[in-house]
């Protein structure tokens, strides 16, 4: 039976999808966006987040390191836990599973479909209700291609609506896999410059492009995203190549188009990854930010684009 790396689970949101949805989201992701919040979604491999203000404390408690682990528990001088060094394996998870207060959280659980169908099928009443279903997202989902066909499979066989929230840097074949049985993508644009793109989230967009521009041929329900940073992809070139591609290349067939306004969200999980926040000099204002994304929603409402602030319904 196959399994799919699950970092998170998240039921009743209302956030990515029509109605109330079950959202799965898979782990690993081959881009490199400064702005991420979901860092624990990056590495394709299970990992180790650490929260030192849920620590009981090496002294009272030191279950952690007394689990037979492989891996190296540092502790700070308050004697609360501060990092853990793992072996290139799995072991560490023995600590974790030792810790009575989730000071070490399990980022990815190794999960088969009919786990996971157990857990959707829970809320059917609330999916019918609501003209909800299930959110495949990420990191990126369609690293986990293969798995995500089968799980919207499994959702379609029991009559649930499907959505696919990916970035769509992936093969065309990963797009082929899971198109029969998506009812919704959900993608983002985030800028057309593909030397600017390759800059800010590691990588071309020319995949992007090409499995965007195949979902409208293929007359797939499409809702595309901008998450508007000051100064880095709310120029106005970007803006402007970017509704030329919805109204030319894709004809103007998305269901709507949402700018997302930037917010320091994910701090924490960065500190808890032992990682620096990429975004951590950045000064923002967030009047003359609000006041661009408005003159931006404008603009493409001006070109026949179905605009809203913020993620829709």
């Amino acid at each position: 039976m196959s399994k799919g790396n699950v970092f998170n689970i998240q039921r009743y949101t209302v956030h990515d999808g029509p109605g109330i949805r079950t959202e799965i989201f898979l782990k690993g992701c081959p881009l490199a966006c400064r702005w991420c919040s979901n860092p624990e979604g990056l590495k394709a491999r299970r990992e180790p987040g650490v929260y030192p203000s849920r620590c009981i404390g090496r002294s009272v408690c030191g279950l952690c390191e007394k689990a037979d682990s492989g891996a190296q528990i540092i502790f700070d001088a308050g004697d609360k836990i501060e990092s853990i060094h793992t072996d290139g394996t799995d072991r560490w998870i023995c600590a974790a599973d030792a810790c009575p207060s989730e000071a070490i959280r399990i980022w990815g659980d190794l999960m088969s479909v009919r786990e996971l169908m157990d857990i959707i099928k829970k809320d059917r009443t609330y999916y019918e209700q609501s003209g909800g279903g299930v959110t495949v997202s990420g990191g990126e989902p369609l690293l986990q291609a293969a798995f995500a066909a089968e799980l919207l499979q499994a959702c379609h066989e029991e009559g649930i609506h499907t959505c696919v929230e990916s970035a769509l840097h992936v093969d065309e074949a990963a797009v082929d896999l899971v198109l029969p049985h998506t009812d919704l993508f959900i993608s983002d644009l985030k800028m057309m410059d593909p030397q600017k793109h390759q800059k800010y989230i590691g990588v071309s967009n020319e995949k992007i492009l090409f499995n965007t521009r195949k979902l409208a041929e293929a007359g797939k329900d499409m809702i595309l995203r901008i998450p508007v940073i000051p100064g880095i992809n709310d120029d106005e070139e970007n803006i402007r190549k970017t509704a030329d591609f919805i109204t030319g290349d894709l004809r103007n067939s998305v269901q709507e188009l949402q700018l997302l306004n930037y917010m320091r969200l994910g701090e924490e999980k960065y500190r808890s990854l032992g990682r620096p926040y990429p975004m951590a000099g950045m000064e923002l204002d967030q009047e003359s930010a609000n006041a661009r994304l408005k003159e931006i929603t404008a603009y493409f409402r001006n070109r026949g684009i179905c605009c809203v602030t913020g993620k829709g319904k």
